[in-house]
């Protein structure tokens, strides 16, 4: 098993990477915590293909074990599906040693650790990651949330967890288009921090394609490796961690507008190139490095345009992400390929000639 190490100032914690389920209760143990209860918290399309088996897993140490699943999709990321959860928790007489484990993609990490942030004040929880994206990157960090009013994530708490423990077999029954939006934030990885691993990626497209666990354990390892040591330096985003909000501030603005039918992946997608325009237009990258990431993209089916929304309602939509401060859009931008900053002072005009090569 390959293991990492996330520290924070203020939690120490591993990211577990296997191929099955049959490390999970040695790692729960080794966290030397009592625990009452466990909480399983998934969805309708995870429930009926895992839950079994980490209850199987857990049962006989565990016997207090129920699980709650609620209908998958971005559409339940809400303050009305935490209600629920907090009435079966409720019901389940959780209590302040109970343990949560977060088990499925990266809404059901999100909304089961703002959960168990919340919950009598905060309870552990662990996360159990079965997509792609919530492998390389929701599970691992602690961000926590919901969407309100059609913002997403504004409502959320950072709230690390104990163990992030990582079944890369679980990748085998994710549908395509999902494994492929993960596949953006893997990308992303390499586009803002290590060209070297951008290269592998590239390097190795058709074992990735082809689902090869070796080659995937690769890729989580790194994407993993990036994004804990991001995290351990920056917890609450205060510096640093903002890189990893490359094609964020374009993405999210497509991901509203276009009411959540694109998958989180291809929304950033977009807004890689979105930033990558403007790069260019600042005069940092040249056009055959948009080319060249375009082309990594497309091969994963993800989208570097997107068709029926006005530039000026993409603009004026980003004003109202989180991340902007004091009214100035804050972008994530490239002079290279792995090398990436932080500019909150691109003009108007340079964002909406970026806005327009996009749509």
């Amino acid at each position: 098993m390959n293991q990492l190490i996330v520290n924070t100032k203020n939690k120490k914690y591993k990211i577990v990477i296997n191929s099955n389920f049959d490390g999970l209760y040695q790692e729960i143990t080794k966290l030397n915590i009592p625990i009452s209860k466990i909480a399983i918290i998934t969805d309708d399309i995870v429930d009926p293909l895992y839950s079994g088996q980490v209850i199987d897993h857990l049962k006989k140490s565990y016997p207090e074990i129920s699980s709650f699943s609620f209908i998958h999709g971005e559409k339940s990321k809400n303050l009305n599906t935490i209600s629920d959860i907090y009435a079966f928790m409720i019901d389940q007489k959780l209590d302040r040693k109970s343990l949560v484990i977060a088990l499925g993609g990266g809404v059901v990490g999100d909304m089961a650790g703002f959960a168990a942030a919340t919950y009598m004040r905060g309870i552990k929880f662990i996360q159990v990651p079965t997509s792609l994206l919530s492998q390389v990157d929701s599970s691992v960090g602690g961000k926590t949330g919901v969407d309100f009013n059609g913002y997403k994530n504004i409502v959320g708490a950072f709230y690390q967890p104990e163990l992030v423990y990582i079944n890369t077999s679980t990748l085998i029954t994710l549908p395509n288009k999902e494994f492929n939006s993960g596949m953006a934030e893997v990308i992303k990885h390499g586009l803002i921090l290590d060209q070297n691993y951008y290269n592998e990626i590239k390097n190795n497209i058709d074992k990735i394609l082809d689902l090869d666990d070796e080659q995937l354990q690769i890729l989580i390892y790194n994407s993993c490796k990036i994004k804990s040591q991001i995290v351990s330096e920056d917890e609450k985003e205060e510096g640093c961690r903002a890189l990893l909000n490359f094609g964020h501030t374009v993405g999210h603005a497509v991901e509203r507008l276009k009411n959540f039918e694109l998958l989180h992946g291809e929304c950033i997608s977009i807004g890689f190139i979105a930033a990558l325009y403007i790069s260019n237009q600042l005069g940092e990258i040249t056009e055959s490095t948009i080319d060249n990431v375009k082309k990594l993209l497309e091969t994963f089916e993800l989208p570097t345009s997107v068709a029926g929304l006005d530039p000026t309602d993409i603009y004026h939509e980003m004003f109202h992400d989180k991340k902007t401060s004091n009214n100035q859009l804050n972008f994530i931008l490239l002079t290279d390929i792995g090398n990436s900053y932080i500019d909150n002072l691109v003009e108007k005009e340079t964002v909406m000639n970026a806005l327009q090569k996009i749509t």
